[in-house]
């Protein structure tokens, strides 16, 4: 019996990669659509190292729809769409946001007529605990009131739930589930892949594993008068092959399900909330290695706090975070460390990517 054919956007991405990976595991054929704004090729052969397959590679932009028809037309039928693809950076769109709005809701858009014309029964969306915004309530609960987002990168994964929502009670013969994460990190633990930011991070743990790599002098951190214990940020941390996973329990929820159409939501994380100045000891811990650091002003669009009931996640798709804190760190570190040569380069300005 052939395996159940899965379209990945973005999946040579951070998150993209480790599922593409996760799939192969569980018996699908991935297959990969990404335009590499965010993410480097040599991923592909990374993914095709570990899983042993050659996981087919189709270069371009899920918001363009000839690109999409493209792969159809070379592919055939999906079992189902997981989309990743989309601008990510919270600090970034409040600076850019109608380049956000263009490039994720067209990206949706785009992929939810690809679904509709190439009848494509499962999808499972990319979402973020960022369409909470400020929640009133810890933890944050998937009935929780979806406030005003803190900003318009939060705003884009509102109005994508929305139109993915809205789309399904339109009666079209689609299964689907919006997955909002927390705040991944670690590496797969062969250390093939990672998270590998381009240019400056956006992201607590890259920065970090970067100044402790000595590629950056000092660590900042973002205010530290926020209402929590050590005035710092606090967020849910989870392993982003526990994230991974969770994307092949939500496709086979989905196929648990008899019924042609279908609409559900779930936060995807550990349920505990860790201060950036705890990620950051824990990281020395770990490692045995100093980060230098400083506190600096409030970053636009931040929240102070946010962590997630994740209950309704283990009794409907089956799952829940496995991994600890420790082996994210710890993961981090070692794909960190193999890749000082990279991060060394693109610092130089050299684009030269290993396989």
């Amino acid at each position: 019996m052939r395996a159940k054919k899965i379209l990945v956007t973005g999946g040579a991405g951070y998150i993209g990669s480790h599922t593409v990976v996760e799939l192969v595991r569980a018996g699908y054929e991935p297959v990969i659509l990404d335009n590499f704004s965010n993410s480097e090729r040599f991923i592909i052969t990374r993914i095709r190292k570990i899983t042993g397959r050659n996981v087919p590679l189709h270069t371009g932009d899920c918001a363009f729809r000839e690109d999409v028809a493209r792969v159809f037309r070379k592919e055939g039928h999906f079992h189902g769409i997981i989309h990743f693809a989309a601008l990510k950076a919270v600090e970034e769109s409040v600076s850019q946001p109608l380049r956000y709005y263009r490039n994720n809701l067209g990206g949706m858009l785009t992929m939810l007529e690809a679904a509709e014309q190439y009848r494509v029964p499962n999808f499972v969306f990319s979402s973020s605990c960022t369409i909470y915004g400020n929640p009133d309530k810890l933890p944050v609960r998937e009935n929780a009131p979806v406030r005003k987002a803190a900003s318009p990168y939060g705003e884009t994964k509102q109005i994508a739930e929305q139109m993915l929502e809205t789309f399904i009670q339109s009666g079209v013969p689609l299964k689907a589930v919006s997955l909002r994460y927390f705040n991944p990190i670690g590496a797969h633990s062969s250390g093939l892949i990672g998270e590998l930011p381009l240019g400056v991070p956006k992201n607590l743990v890259p920065f970090i594993t970067q100044t402790a790599a000595g590629l950056r002098k000092i660590l900042q951190v973002y205010g530290d008068d926020y209402s929590t214990p050590d005035g710092t940020c606090i967020r849910d941390y989870i392993h982003v092959v526990d994230l991974a996973v969770a994307h092949i329990r939500a496709l086979m929820y989905l196929e648990r399900k008899r019924t042609r159409t279908f609409y559900d939501v779930f936060n995807i994380g550990t349920g505990r909330g860790h201060s950036v100045l705890e990620i950051l000891r824990t990281f020395e811990k770990v490692t045995g290695v100093k980060v230098p650091h400083k506190i600096a002003p409030r970053r636009s669009g931040d929240i102070a706090k946010i962590y997630a009931a994740a209950g309704k996640a283990k009794k409907e798709l089956r799952w829940h975070a496995k991994r600890s804190l420790e082996d994210a760190l710890s993961s981090s570190w070692a794909w960190q460390s193999q890749f000082l040569s990279i991060e060394a380069k693109r610092k130089l300005g050299q684009s030269k990517s290993p396989s």
